[in-house]
């Protein structure tokens, strides 16, 4: 097996062959832009080490991975629209870099293009590809709208803001390594495990990521660090603040995360990062980032596939746990 910059290396070399600006420009050129922007194609290397510890050549999966790599950048290019961000990875969201018509449109175009990379597969294959595919995409757009709806809910429960990374974000990364399973014939069984594998790391990664929007350095992290305070985003941390902070800062905390207060933001993410802080909540989300990254450990032990496989994927699954971009 490959190491995982090589996965990378390659499925970037495969994605830069495939994805290339054709007429009309308008539409593709940013398309080509958000996925030269690089990122941690956590995704797309999934999908190729899936495949190759089922047995599987990782050249067979790459339309796969290219599938997945497409379909989370055009889910970004919406959520930017929708958060009004700034800042993808370090440079200009599309919609900055063009307007909001050209992001919605190249978004969509990004959806279709994803599924067609399916049809390079055989029927079998294909028909098991699009099923999860589907599913995940749906979900991935519950999950957005459950997020946007909590930005102006006081009530949100930790319960449901797990179902929402879950959705949003989670379900994608299980996705990812089901479909190289399944490219790779391997057993029913299996592949639900693996999926559940990356299901579990899919949650520790957004918690860990929510974790680095605050507290993450913005020359690595390649976002604007205290976006999700800015846009009043109920995450874990917040959460976490609100069950264990005095009366008082749990009042301010709330006000601050209502919509029709005005407050200076460098004042309101000060106010907001200390209190993560202070009231544990910064080691709350720690833990949980870990829990679940043992949680996914754990679905690895009946898995059809040798030691030496499996500590491949414990190794990942603990390269994201401590990762700072």
């Amino acid at each position: 097996m490959l190491s995982i910059d090589s996965y990378r290396a390659c499925f970037t070399a495969y994605l830069q062959d495939k994805i290339q600006t054709k007429e009309p420009k308008s539409l593709y050129e940013p398309i080509t832009y958000i996925l030269s922007l690089g990122g941690k194609r956590l995704r797309p290397v999934l999908t190729l080490m899936t495949a190759e510890i089922f047995g599987a050549d990782y050249k067979k999966a790459l339309d796969a991975a290219l599938a997945v790599e497409v379909f989370h950048n055009f889910s970004l290019v919406h959520d930017d629209i929708m958060d009004a961000a700034p800042l993808r990875r370090g440079e200009q969201t599309v919609h900055e870099k063009w307007n909001l018509n050209t992001g919605i449109l190249s978004g969509d175009a990004m959806l279709i293009q994803a599924y067609q990379l399916f049809e390079n597969y055989e029927d079998g294959v294909f028909k098991g590809l699009a099923k999860i595919f589907s599913k995940t995409a749906l979900e991935v757009c519950e999950g957005q709208q459950y997020d946007v709806d909590f930005e102006t809910r006081n009530d949100v429960t930790e319960f449901e803001y797990l179902k929402m990374i879950e959705y949003k974000t989670a379900v994608l990364v299980g996705a990812a390594m089901k479909m190289g399973a399944l490219v790779a014939n391997a057993s029913k069984e299996d592949a639900e495990k693996i999926y559940d594998f990356g299901r579990l790391l899919g949650i520790a990664f957004q918690l860990q990521d929510d974790y680095l929007d605050a507290f993450g350095d913005p020359q690595t992290f390649g976002k604007q660090v205290g976006g999700d305070i800015i846009e009043n985003k109920k995450t874990y941390l917040y959460l976490k603040a609100i069950e264990n902070a005095s009366e008082q800062d749990k009042q301010k905390l709330k006000a601050l995360f209502t919509e029709n207060i005005q407050t200076d933001v460098v004042e309101k993410i000060t106010f907001v990062k200390n209190l993560f802080v202070t009231s544990g909540a910064s080691d709350l989300t720690k833990k949980a980032i870990k829990n679940y990254t043992q949680q996914a450990f754990k679905t690895l032990e009946n898995l059809s596939v040798s030691a030496d496989k499996k500590q491949i994927l414990v190794e990942f699954g603990e390269s994201l746990m401590y990762r700072t971009v």
